[in-house]
């Protein structure tokens, strides 16, 4: 692509939603005037790079210079993802609770909250509500399709229910199916939620500070970064609290951040997307994840992230094997980190440019370790 300035016009960020009038989700049911709430970042007239969010993430993936979204430094003018030259958006995944139909949005049969009753949904439901609103904003076709975790899985999806809409699939930090050993955390964080005594069957009071979600929280963080990471920042320090009492930092950190977290996040739609997540099998109803990899066309570049307990990198690297012996055309990254699960939202510096390079269409060995 030929050097040139791009004008504000062409690169400005833009946020909206798109409206599905009818979804007919995988098990049977459906949901009427569906909200797909979008972000919208680059260069209008650039190929699409499709960016999908983590459990606890949303479509804010760029976001502002006064509030920067999660992958605010890796998405720009410039950046691993350059907005000089592409068009990039995320969407809020069905059941989330920023702007996309969830457990908070109105049911247009009832006009009150869906609450507890919102539909099971599964990554699934969610790839083919954003295909569809993708379809409503005119784009056919995409460059690329990029997430990790719970958006990992969702491109694995994207991969296997519209093969020839992305060239290139960035699965990071994800296996084909959900392990036991990763459902076991969450049942502890649905357990923690459910039996809090103002949980109430789900019907939970607005703005309702639930002491079961942020110890579902607090597992969760436990999960995403390595021991080591946890060992060296806090090194067993202690401080003195407002009542005089001594407290390990570890502690405060913890129940800062649980709190902080019930101010943002729905547990209503925070045990929809747990379940969507425990659900997650990309060979369920297709012979097995190993027939299901079969149905991807196009170039699948996997990275995965050392001391991840949830998403082994063995695991990873054995899907990539799986994909080569099929004929497809897959790679494998694995970064070196402390970060563990939560590498893919840090560290860019270490991984960042195999996505770049890898956009780019450069040439590159097949296995790397960055």
């Amino acid at each position: 692509m030929g050097e040139r300035t791009l004008t504000d016009c062409e690169c400005k960020t833009i946020t909206g939603s798109v409206r599905i009038d009818r979804l007919e989700l995988v098990n049977g049911e459906a949901l009427d005037k569906v909200e797909i709430a979008y972000e919208q970042v680059g260069n209008k007239n650039g190929e699409l790079i499709i960016v999908c969010h983590a459990l606890t993430g949303n479509q804010y993936a760029k976001g502002t210079e006064e509030e920067k979204g999660w992958w605010h430094s890796f998405i720009g003018p410039g950046s691993y993802i350059d907005t000089n030259d592409y068009q990039v958006i995320t969407m809020n995944v069905l059941g989330g609770c920023n702007g996309s139909t969830g457990p908070t949005s109105l049911n247009p049969d009832t006009g009150e909250k869906y609450g507890r009753k919102f539909p099971s949904v599964t990554i699934r439901d969610m790839v083919h509500a954003q295909y569809l609103a993708l379809r409503k904003l005119g784009y056919e076709k995409a460059k690329a399709v990029i997430g990790g975790s719970l958006g990992g899985m969702q491109v694995l999806e994207w991969g296997v229910l519209y093969p020839e809409y992305a060239d290139i699939l960035i699965p990071m930090a994800v296996t084909p199916y959900f392990t036991d050993y990763a459902l076991a955390f969450n049942c502890i964080g649905r357990r923690a939620i459910m039996t809090d005594p103002l949980w109430n069957n789900g019907d939970y009071r607005e703005n309702e500070m639930l002491k079961g979600l942020e110890i579902a929280r607090m597992v969760g963080l436990v999960t995403y970064r390595s021991a080591g990471l946890f060992n060296h920042r806090f090194n067993r320090e202690r401080k003195h609290t407002e009542d005089s009492a001594m407290e390990y930092q570890v502690d405060s950190y913890m129940k800062y951040q649980g709190e902080k977290f019930t101010r943002r996040f729905d547990a209503n739609s925070y045990l929809c997307l747990l379940e969507a997540m425990d659900q997650f099998d990309i060979g369920w109803k297709r012979s097995g994840w190993r027939q299901a990899l079969c149905r991807i066309k196009r170039r699948v570049c996997m990275i995965g992230f050392s001391k991840d307990l949830l998403y082994p990198t063995s695991m990873i690297r054995e899907t990539v094997e799986e994909l080569k012996a099929h004929g497809k055309s897959a790679n494998y990254v694995e970064v070196e980190t402390e970060f563990g699960h939560d590498g893919f939202l840090v560290e860019f510096d270490k991984w960042g440019f195999e996505v770049k390079r890898l956009l780019e269409k450069k040439e590159r060995r097949e296995v790397t370790h960055v």
